[in-house]
């Protein structure tokens, strides 16, 4: 999977604005340019991935709903490749199909109608999460190697493909390994401040991201452990003759429940 694109210095960014709707569309086209991005318009699922394929863009505004599929479909295929962020565009009771897209690797949604404030702050933030971080180590904890600065996880020195989000939300933990990362800790760090009450979509993307990462699964996890109801926290790796290993009960304390 490719990083995210950066754009050149001095140039706009490009943002893929997928929706079928020509008066969304205009505003996005108007919205973007005053925010100092470039708009890319597609009015369906194959011209998106067409347009993305020949030049991908910086990052993604997706519909839900299209006349030849779907968004949650267009991201899944986008994230096959490419770690450029992601937001889709849902109506009210859409609710299924936004979980259903943030599991298929979208890092954020807007709900319509939107505030153009909203849609341009959590399009920036999640630029700012793409961004690579250069100089950060290699963690392994209990055969979980995490590249920090390549954005590259390895379980059992095997690749595990992690959406920007998943990568974003292990590389919090493992920063702050031992201490208690709350929900609205993590929301912060993550996504933003102005997104600390979304507890929601952040256990979806715990869930999906301990699906890939724990050998056991959620019923014994060795890299994310759940305090109910506060938070997540990752286990300080503990020193042991044959190296670096994690205990997830802590320093003697009871271990706590496993689920989201």
């Amino acid at each position: 999977m490719s990083a995210a694109p950066q754009p050149a210095p001095g140039a706009r960014p490009r943002v893929l604005v997928v929706d079928d709707e020509p008066q969304i569309v205009r505003a996005l086209k108007v919205l973007l340019r005053e925010a100092g991005f470039e708009a890319i318009p597609a009015e369906t699922a194959s011209q998106a991935l067409d347009l993305a394929a020949v030049r991908p863009p910086d990052a993604a505004i997706v519909d839900l709903v299209l006349p030849d599929g779907d968004g949650v479909e267009v991201t899944r295929r986008l994230r096959e490749w490419s770690q450029m962020p992601i937001l889709v565009l849902s109506a009210v009771g859409e609710e299924e199909q936004k979980v259903r897209a943030l599991e298929a690797g979208a890092d954020d949604y807007i709900t319509k109608p939107f505030g153009g404030r909203e849609l341009v702050a959590r399009l920036q933030a999640a630029l700012r999460r793409s961004v690579r971080e250069e100089g950060e180590p290699t963690v392994a904890v209990e055969g979980l190697e995490i590249d920090l600065a390549a954005r590259v996880v390895r379980r059992d020195s095997e690749p595990v493909h992690l959406t920007p989000i998943e990568f974003d939300l292990l590389r919090v933990l493992v920063h702050n390994r031992g201490r208690l990362m709350t929900h609205r800790k993590l929301l912060a760090e993550v996504w933003g401040p102005e997104y600390v009450d979304d507890v929601q979509p952040l256990r979806t993307h715990i869930a999906r991201l301990r699906a890939k990462i724990e050998p056991d699964g959620a019923a014994s996890p060795r890299y994310i452990v759940t305090d109910p109801g506060v938070g997540y926290r990752s286990p300080r790796p503990r020193r042991s003759r044959t190296g670096w290993t994690s205990s997830a009960s802590g320093s003697g304390s009871p271990r706590p429940s496993s689920g989201c």
